[in-house]
């Protein structure tokens, strides 16, 4: 059984896929929908449709509240030279590389393939014999030459 996060992202990106990109919904009723506590929403939009998987969400709490989801639709090589001078600074951590992967491959930036391969090469896994202080400096890196390697393949 698909867990419950799936069930809600997939039902929000089918909503954004009718609606152009661009969509407003009100977190009680999304969560009374699924039957879920409003926070399991708030997650659901914090891990699934960040800036970085290619996201813009606006909200408003009260009566009469809103949450505005826009998929946001970048050429690709605007996208990577963004992450390359703006987003990744000199540390990245491991969930925002994953998140930053996740979005260049439902782009098609890169091939599924390419996508776990990067996975792999920036996981405090593949950095083990790093002092923790700077394991997120060196993923920065890692993540700026592969972008570098994208970018230039593709020209």
């Amino acid at each position: 059984m698909a867990r419950l996060s799936d069930m809600i992202e997939d039902f929000i990106k089918t909503l954004l896929n009718e609606s152009d990109g661009k969509l407003e919904l009100q977190r009680n009723e999304l969560a009374d929908y699924f039957e879920c506590a409003p926070s399991q929403i708030n997650y659901v939009l914090a891990t699934r449709f960040s800036f970085d998987r290619g996201y813009h969400i606006e909200s408003r709490r009260g009566g009469g509240g809103y949450i505005r989801i826009i998929r946001l639709d970048v050429d690709d090589d605007d996208y990577i030279m963004y992450l390359l001078r703006e987003r990744i600074g000199s540390r990245l951590s491991q969930q925002a590389a994953e998140d930053i992967i996740y979005n260049m491959l439902s782009k098609g930036i890169i091939t599924r393939r390419e996508s776990v391969i990067m996975k792999w090469a920036i996981q405090d896994k593949a950095l083990t014999a790093l002092p923790s202080n700077i394991k997120d400096s060196i993923r920065a890196n890692l993540m700026k030459s592969m972008l570098m390697s994208i970018k230039t393949m593709r020209s």
